[in-house]
């Protein structure tokens, strides 16, 4: 029988508790860490969906049992195919549907957990001040990009995973067991399916062997990480040609060639560190800089970086060595030598160097503790005043994540070339009533970039809205211009012809639509809506049961479809549909409103008094529901109050 090759002596590191800066017991330190991230994160835990919230959380037709399956096996099916972030996502929309709290609460724990693992694994490695490394992961402001936006939860999750793996690796390389390799492998492949960045994973590992010992073994080190070096390429590759193919990660903004993407790999190293040390300006989307060849400043900073390294390297410094090549390596994704979409706002984004912050935190903390045995008293009050400065500055940010206006403000601040913001906030004033002042920051977004189809449609949405519906028309076919099969303009303009009355070319768009997306369930309301209008009202019924099969929960269908059925004689099965939707939406005035039109045109007079009530009790502008109140009020010969409704919908809508 063979016998396990013995364990290597361990390595001295001279680590003891008490170089530490915080030495406390390791629970009470878990404790601390959780009590804190629950702190500096309580503004974001009552936050809101914000951009691509609605591409990464669960889709209607996935949210079944057969959804998950096609999360696992059908590439495409989700936006990235992360399959084990996707299922945590399903498993959570079923815990709580769409309650965002929920989705918040758990990217804040997630987060807490990788900063106590991170602790933990680097305590394993006898890094000195490992838990103040800890602390500065899970309070810095950086962070908050991964923590206070619910799509970053591959971010927390992987890391939770990747740390978790690097444990049990390091298990296997104390005891050689094929179960603890099993089970760290295991670990490994559920952070590569919840985010590919893990992928850098088995190269920190030698890079930790190296540092520890000042070799690679070949046999011991290096061969059975082969296997996860196998992996993490499969992985990066799947997730390369997801982002170029299904996301859209090519073309102009993403022609850079060799020399361009080394020049802005050198830059974007020294901006990520210069926002781990002076954490000021963050921003959601930074301003994208011009990759320059002819212009010699460009060449400083990857020759910078080059000179740093070699430096360490010459003075055998391991341990800033490692802790820089930890950084570089593990930010290598998103260094600009892959494409990956965020690419066409910006070559950088806090949420990029999440785990790769931890790498100078590790170096800053064991420099700390190091010169804590000079100077205690001052090291500790010079911890303590860092971890509360970033705790507030922590706080501060993540009250910019609680809405979309709040946050595109914020961007606009920092960065007022950043379109994305400003078409993003121009769609959320949008979408909250601001027609008005979303039309300056359409205005500005195509100033910068007037190839813009989504500022394109939300111009024309604001002018639509305003009532100019005319005018809108040639801004939604500049955006199908910009983009052929643009769903939502080729939607908003058959909306815009039905403003003036052109039902035929109207019923064309939204056909389109549907040939184009089978299961656009807004085209097919709306294709009723214009069925409904010029009389074929049959088959406006079957185009409003189609978008209610296709999105179950859709009041809006509900209730036109409950009005077709009225008309067409079928007003008790309409009773349903009208009941159902205003189930879906109980804080939506249209829905009493035309249940009360259905009602007074039953001859319910009583009944529909009540709905075109319940109409003012949500919106107490709501002139058309005043002027229908006013004229129920009327047949029953309650002439003074039906004056006054007339009255008040006059003075609402002159």
């Amino acid at each position: 029988m063979t016998k396990r090759p013995a364990p290597p002596p361990p390595v001295a590191t001279g680590i003891t508790p008490s170089d530490d800066l915080l030495a406390w017991p390791t629970f009470w330190i878990y404790g601390l860490i959780f009590v804190l991230v629950l702190a500096v994160y309580a503004p974001s835990l009552h936050g809101g969906w914000l951009w691509d919230d609605d591409a990464h959380l669960t889709k209607p037709e996935l949210q079944s049992l057969a959804g998950l399956s096609r999360i696992w096996f059908e590439p495409g099916a989700t936006q990235q195919y992360y399959p084990l972030l996707h299922s945590a996502f399903w498993l959570e929309h079923q815990l709580w549907g769409d309650a965002v709290f929920g989705y918040h609460l758990i990217n804040v724990l997630l987060h807490a957990t990788a900063a106590c693992l991170a602790g933990l694994t680097l305590r394993r490695l006898g890094v000195r001040g490992a838990w103040f490394a800890a602390l500065l992961f899970a309070l810095h402001p950086v962070g908050v990009e991964s923590v206070a936006w619910i799509s970053e939860q591959k971010n927390t999750l992987s890391a939770v995973l990747y740390f978790c793996a690097a444990l049990a690796y390091l298990r296997f390389e104390d005891n050689r067991r094929r179960q603890a390799y099993a089970l760290a492998t295991g670990l490994f492949v559920l952070a590569l399916m919840t985010k590919t960045v893990t992928a850098t994973l088995p190269a920190a590992l030698l890079l930790v062997f190296w540092w520890r010992r000042g070799r690679l073994d070949p046999k011991r080190d290096v061969a059975p990480l082969l296997p996860w070096f196998a992996l993490a390429i499969t992985g990066g590759v799947v997730t390369a040609w997801i982002e170029r193919t299904l996301i859209g990660a090519s073309g102009r903004d993403f022609a850079l060639d060799p020399l361009q993407r080394s020049l802005l790999a050198g830059r974007v190293v020294w901006f990520y560190l210069g926002k781990l040390l002076w954490p000021a300006d963050l921003a959601f989307i930074y301003p994208r800089w011009v990759i320059d060849p002819s212009s010699a400043a460009q060449y400083l900073f990857p020759l910078g970086a080059a000179a740093v390294l070699v430096a360490l390297w010459l003075r055998a410094r391991r341990g800033p060595l490692a802790g820089a090549l930890f950084f570089i390596g593990t930010l290598f994704p998103a260094l600009g030598f892959v494409n990956v979409y965020p690419f066409i706002f910006s070559f950088v984004a806090d949420h990029f160097q999440y785990l790769a912050s931890l790498g100078i935190f590790a170096l800053i903390a064991a420099g700390g503790s190091a010169a804590s045995a000079h100077w205690p008293r001052a090291m500790r009050a010079s911890s303590f005043a860092v971890l509360t400065g970033l705790g507030v500055l922590t706080w501060r940010q993540a009250q910019t994540y609680r809405t979309p206006i709040a946050l595109y403000e914020a961007t606009l601040q920092v960065n007022r070339t950043a379109w994305m913001a400003q078409t993003n906030l121009a769609g959320a004033l949008l979408q909250s009533g601001r027609v008005d002042e979303a039309v300056p920051h359409l205005e500005a977004a195509l100033k910068i970039n007037p190839n813009l189809p989504e500022a394109e449609n939300n111009f024309g949405t604001c002018l639509r809205r305003l009532g100019r519906s005319l005018e809108a028309l040639p801004h939604f076919e500049r955006a199908l211009q910009l983009r052929p099969g643009y769903l939502e303009a080729l939607n908003n303009t058959g909306l815009a012809l039905m403003d003036l009355d052109r039902i035929d070319e109207a019923i064309a768009r939204f056909e389109a639509a549907t040939r184009l997306r089978p299961d656009y369930s807004v085209a097919h309301s709306n294709l009723g809506l214009a069925f409904q209008r010029c009389g074929r009202i049959d088959e406006a019924i079957a185009q409003f049961a189609q978008a209610v099969h296709f999105r179950p929960a859709y009041a809006t269908a509900e209730s036109n479809w409950a009005a077709s059925l009225t008309v067409a004689g079928h007003f008790t099965e309409a009773v349903l549909h009208f009941e159902r939707a205003m189930q879906l939406e109980p804080q939506q005035p249209l829905h009493p409103f035309i249940y009360g039109q259905a009602l007074l045109q039953a001859g319910r007079t009583d009944e529909a008094l009540a709905r075109f009530r319940r109409a003012l009790e949500l919106n107490p502008n709501f002139a058309d529901a005043h002027y229908q109140l006013a004229l129920a009020l009327r047949q029953l010969g309650r002439d003074d109050e039906a004056q006054e409704h007339f009255q008040a919908a006059r003075r609402r809508a002159p």
